[in-house]
This record gives C-alpha cells, structure tokens and sequence, in this order.
C-alpha cells in the first residue's frame, strides 16, 4: 500500500479502537471553537498529503515534499498574528492552512491544489513551482533550498525596528509585527543557517530590535541523515542572544502553549528566540522516497504510532471537545472537500510556453512618490567643500560617493550596507563621509559575513527599502552567491510578481590592480552572475559613467523592482590618465537627473572602422590602443557595453553595423567570460568577421605578474593590425 494511503487506513482504524499513543493529559487555555479549528487545519494539510500523491499517480499532479508529521505548526501559526511575515519550511502546509482561516475570503485547499497541478490559475506561483506562499497571508513563496530562507528573515526583522525610526515610502510590515522562520533539525546545521543565528544574536547582543522567532522542526532526520538525539538542545539551548522555548510538537496544547510564549517574547521584548519543536517525519522525505532503504521496518512504526493527528483527537477526548468519532467525522468531510477540489483544480490548464514561464522573471513595476532631487540648500549643507571641488575632474571612486549622496538625498529608502562602509569609509573610500552625512542607520558596518550582508539587503527590501549592499571584493560574492542566485532573483519568478526584492549590490572587482592581493582581491570572472535570470549587471569603466548608470540602477530598483549588480571596476577607481600625466580619464560630476539608460552603450569613432567592443579595465586598455592606432594612420572604434547584462545586443549591433570588423576585448576569462556571449550573438547575427581578446583561463598573480595573464595594450594594437592587413 502507498505509504500515505496506509497512514490514512490506520488513523481510521486506531481512532475506531481507541488505539491511541501515550501522553500526558495536557492542561489548554485554548476555547473548545480554537482547538476544533486547529485540528481542522491538522486535518487539512493530511488531506493534502494524500490528495497529493493520488493526483500525482493519476498523472495530474507534481508532489514534491509532504507535511505529514508536523502539522503542529498550525498551533505555531495560532500563536501570532496573519499580518507577521512568514518565511515558511517546504513541510509547513499546516501553517498556512491555519493562517489562511485567520484572514477572510481564503481558501487553502483550493490555493494548494492549484499549487500541485501547476496550474496557470496559481494564486501564488502561476504555475511555476510547487510551493507554500500567499501574499495575503503574508508568506514569500520559499523553494527547496536548505536555509537560505534564514539571512533573509534576519534582514526583515531587522527592518521593523529600522522602519520606525525611518519609515520607508511602500512599508509592507506592521511596526509591532515579528518575523518568524521556520526550517529542519538538519538545515539548523548548515552554514547559511549558522550565520543568520549568529548575526540575530550579534544584533540583539548590542539591543538592536531583531522580533525574529525561529521554529526548528526537528524530526531528527535529514533526507536519510540522522540528527544525533539531543544536538538541537545541546546546540541552541545556551546560545548568546537567542532565548531558547521547547515544545513537543506533537502535542497541540503544549505547543500552542509554547509558541504563544515565544510569539510573546519576541513581540515584547524585541529580541529573537528559538522555538525547538518536536516532530516526527511521516511519508518519507519526499513522494518518490523509499523511506525503507534506510529506516528500519520498527523505526517507521514507532514514528506512525506518534501521528500527531492520533495525539489532538486524544487530547481532544480528554479535554471534552471532540469525541473520536466525531473527529473521524470531521477527518472523513475535510476529505471529502479535498477530493472535490482536486477533480476541480486537475482541469485547469497548466502554463504552455517560454513566454508564460518568463513572465514573472522582471517583476512589475510600481508607482513612486515623484523626486525632484535634492534642493540646493539641501546638497550644500551635506556636501559642503565637496560642492566645489565637482567643478574639477576627479577619479571614479570620489565620483560613486558623491552619487551616492545625492541619491540618499533624494530617497530615504536608500539603506548602504557592508563590511566597513561606515567610519572607514570602505577599503577604496567610496563610501567616505557617507555614514557622518546620513547617521548609522542608513550607512552601516555590518559583521563580516556576506551572507548576511545579502540577506540584510533582502529582508530590508521585503519591507520597502532600497538597500545598496557592498560586497568588498568580487571573490568574496562566491561566499554567499545563492542569496542572489537561489532567493532574490528566484522571488518574482515563484511568486508570480507578488513578492520582490529591489536592490543594488555593489561589488568591487576585475583585475589590474598593481601589486595587491592576488587571485583574491582581482577576480576576473562575472559568469556567477552572468545566468541568472532577471539580474541586471552594469560595469562602467569611468566615473560620470558610473554615476550616470547608478542612478539608473536605483531607478530601477525603486521603480521597476529589480536586483541590479554594479560591479566597480577597482583598477580604475584612482584612474587619472590615459597615457601617463594626461588626466583623460578623469571626469566631472555629472548634474543631478542625468542618467546612462538600461542598455545605452558608448560609441567614438568612424562606424567603418575596426570597432573594438570592450568594458570597464577593457575599455581602458583599448582607448590607449586606439590612440597609438590612430597615431599610425589606423582609425577605430570604440565601444563600451556599460552593461553586461542583460547583452544590449540591439545597440551592439547597430553600434557595428557598418565596421570592418569587430575584436572584442574581454578581461575576463576566456572560457565563461562575455566575450563568449558576444561572439555567439555577432555570428549569428552580423555578417561582420569577429574575434576576440581574453585573459588566460587562469587565477590571477600578485606582484610584478599581476597583468601577465590579461588582455594589454599590445595585444589590442596586434590584433587591429592584424585584422586591418586582411584584404
């Protein structure tokens, strides 16, 4: 028998026996109305469980991973309010079934069922992912993936506190709100997990508001992993800055109990706390799992005898409230209902092509209070001496800053955020004086853990703010990559366009530096951020360019919502000259409101020419070539993409329509590298020869080989040679 039907006969069975599993008679405050409804929502998300795995055999449905087992988590859910953002594990349908009766006009069998045909009709997903979320229920859609949920939950009680003192202009949460997330006893052991506890302990240690309630489910197993007995306890129930509640989530009282005084806890006290809740895993880790093959036949057992739903109709029988049969009667309608439902919701036509599909990648945009920019008065009395020196050309670093301050200006929602971008002003000094002009609210040092940083950024757009994280250098992203690629960036696309996350990432990055850091502080591949979808990448290669598409790049946050990387090219931050002493590179600041649009490439020099497509440090190396090209007779044209992604191809091609040919200066790896991309798209779409100019495949040196395995002056000027001899 299937193990869901075999767990659905012997509830049926035991509760006509009274075989039920031994436990205290546990004392409730809970009215009789409040704990039929919780075993209502028990109920219901077992009756999912099964109508799941019977559409999936009928090759209706797509089941994944089931919540048979912990549907305690409907009495987690009773403890707080629908209005607290819930950042949910894959095993917590009960949660949202519960939720869902505390806010009208919701109706959680017929929004799940949706959820497992991938149906078009999905209220949350579209069809795109078999997932838990609603946005009236205020529960982000959240995938498979171990923990990752847990930086960002961090992010989003932080920004309740942060919203009080600076309230943003779109506020999604209640000021008296807490956040909670929830997660397994094996995911509390991974290191995304680690770091968010360890950071909501680091804020409320310094009594930084943080009404976060984490909800450990432990079953005591992880796919097939046991969890040694006692870990969780052990682990958590000591740790600095984190109150620690125990409850047996099998038991409905005890656990209603419990999380009512964790909930309490955090929404008073403004600190987080750690809810251990006991559970048992049923059905196996997921539909196709073949529990058997590492559990024994007595272990399996032993689990079923603690059906959570056996312990709430006991408990219900001792309390007075339900009798068994009359629960079985409730079971048996709930049933019912759901197997009406999924005849129903099997009809509804799935998404059908790549349009459908992409739809939700670049989410909706949103109207904006209209910004005129900051007044004058305003920009004096915040500048002050720097107002002045704008008159003079100066490097890029000094040019990001100031439009940084110029845009914090112009929209408080804006929150920078990173490893020393306060008091030192950031290795580079881009974000000096940032931190005295705007306080340590809106420019702050965070710990030193870029998954946080990330997740920060994350939880604070979650709740209206604009964040604007620093990553200090590009190799340090790769710490903590799946905080864009598997939570930020996946969020519009899962949930339909309902849930977004707006920000700006600053990185530093790319090679040239002389001397400094090796393969560590010069990271010369971008193809970690290259793929993933929706993600905007701007690299500019001079400071008023790099002002002009920051700009754009917060206007693309605040208004379109969208997750944009600007990747500063370090190298060029000091840049002063194009050949030694000229001061070419240096450039002025650019007015308030002039901005380098999405897409909008840079173009010098005869459109019959050889056209030289580079960017940032490639676009340096290439303007020196050109001027001792030119100097030779040989004219060129230059260039610059600005933005790596999305590929502005139309302006590419248009930009070397009519060259002789096309030499593409990528100082990026050869393999991976844009420069790849780019070829593809000139091939297929140019009759133009094309070739290309690229590092090494190679780690980058310190010292006096910094640039040997780069793309350089010299080998820009023999490669134009070499094409303009060809006949």
């Amino acid at each position: 028998m299937d193990p869901a039907e075999h767990l659905h006969a012997r509830f049926l069975t035991r509760c006509a026996e009274r075989d039920f599993p031994t436990g205290p008679a546990t004392a409730t405050d809970l009215a009789a109305d409040e704990i039929i409804a919780l075993f209502r929502s028990q109920c219901t998300s077992r009756h999912l469980d099964l109508t799941s795995r019977r559409m999936q055999k009928a090759g209706q449905g797509f089941y994944t991973i089931g919540s048979s087992g912990h549907e305690g988590m409907a009495a987690v859910a009773h403890a707080l309010e629908p209005t607290d953002m819930a950042f949910l594990h894959y095993r917590d349908a009960a949660f949202q079934i519960h939720r869902a009766g505390q806010v009208p006009e919701q109706d959680p069998i017929h929004d799940i069922l949706l959820s497992f045909a991938a149906a078009k009709a999905d209220p949350m997903s579209g069809g795109r992912h078999k997932v838990l979320g609603s946005r009236a229920l205020m529960i982000p859609p959240q995938t498979s993936t171990i923990a990752s949920h847990l930086p960002k939950a961090v992010g989003a009680a932080y920004s309740i506190g942060l919203a009080r003192r600076r309230a943003p202009e779109h506020e999604v949460l209640r000021r008296d709100g807490i956040v909670v997330c929830s997660f397994g006893d094996a995911s509390a052991n991974h290191s995304t997990a680690q770091g968010a506890f360890n950071s909501a302990g680091w804020t409320a240690y310094q009594n930084v508001p943080m009404p976060l309630l984490f909800v450990c489910e432990d079953n005591g197993i992880g796919i097939s992993v046991r969890t040694p007995k006692g870990w969780i306890a052990e682990s958590f129930a000591t740790r600095p800055g984190l109150k620690y509640f125990a409850a047996d989530g099998l038991d409905l009282f005890d656990t209603a109990r419990t999380a009512r005084a964790a909930a309490r806890y955090v929404r008073d006290m403004r600190r987080p706390a750690f809810l251990h809740l006991r559970t048992v895993r049923l059905l196996g880790h997921a539909g196709s799992d073949v529990e058997a093959s590492y559990r024994t036949a007595v272990e399996i057992a032993a689990d079923e005898r603690n059906d959570p739903l056996l312990h709430t109709v006991r408990l219900m029988d001792a309390a007075g409230v339900m009798t068994p049969d009359a629960a079985v009667t409730l079971y048996e309608e709930i049933g019912t209902a759901c197997a009406a439902q999924a005849s129903v919701a099997v009809t509804h036509p799935p998404l059908a092509t790549a349009k459908e599909v992409m739809a939700s990648i670049a989410p909706p945009g949103r109207i904006c209070a209209p910004s005129n920019g900051p007044t004058a008065d305003a920009r004096a009395a915040t500048f002050g001496s720097d107002l002045k020196a704008m008159a003079e050309p100066q490097p890029m670093n000094r040019l990001i800053g100031w439009a940084l301050t110029d845009l914090m200006l112009a929209h408080p929602e804006i929150i920078v955020a990173g490893e020393d971008v306060g008091a030192k002003g950031g290795v580079y000094g881009v974000t000096q004086k940032l931190q005295a002009r705007f306080g340590p609210d809106r420019v702050m040092d965070t710990l030193l853990d870029e998954q946080s940083i990330l997740g920060l950024a994350t939880g604070l757009s979650h709740n209206g703010f604009i964040p604007v994280p620093e990553i200090q250098f590009l190799a340090y992203l790769h710490n903590a990559e799946d905080q864009v690629r598997g939570e930020a960036a996946t969020l519009p696309f899962f949930s339909n366009g309902q849930f977004t996350n707006p920000m700006v990432i600053r990185i530093a990055g790319l090679g040239y530096q002389r001397g400094f850091g090796g393969h560590f502080h010069n990271d010369n591949s971008l193809a970690v951020l290259r793929d993933i979808p929706g993600l905007i990448i701007a690299c500019p290669s001079n400071g008023a360019d790099a002002v002009g598409m920051l700009r754009e790049c917060i206007r693309l946050a605040r208004e379109e919502q969208r997750i944009c990387v600007f990747l500063e090219p370090i190298a060029l931050y000091p840049m002063r000259d194009v050949d030694p002493g000229d001061g070419a590179w240096l450039r002025t600041y650019p007015a308030p409101g002039i901005r380098v649009g999405l897409g909008e490439v840079a173009v010098s020099g005869p459109a019959d020419a050889v056209a030289i497509v580079s960017y940032a440090n490639g676009h340096h190396i290439s303007t020196r070539a050109a001027r001792l090209l030119e100097a030779d007779g040989i004219p060129v044209r230059l260039i610059d993409m600005r933005w790596l992604a999305p590929v502005p191809e139309e302006a590419l091609l248009d930009a070397t329509g009519e060259s002789r040919a096309i030499l593409i200066v990528d100082e990026c790896r050869r393999t991976g590298s844009q420069s790849e991309a780019l070829v593809t798209l000139f091939a297929e779409r140019s009759d133009r020869p094309v070739s290309r100019i690229t590092a090494d495949d190679s780690f980058i040196a310190t010292g006096p080989a910094y640039a040997a395995t780069l793309p350089s002056v010299d080998d820009v000027v023999a490669a134009v040679r070499a094409v303009s001899q060809r006949r």
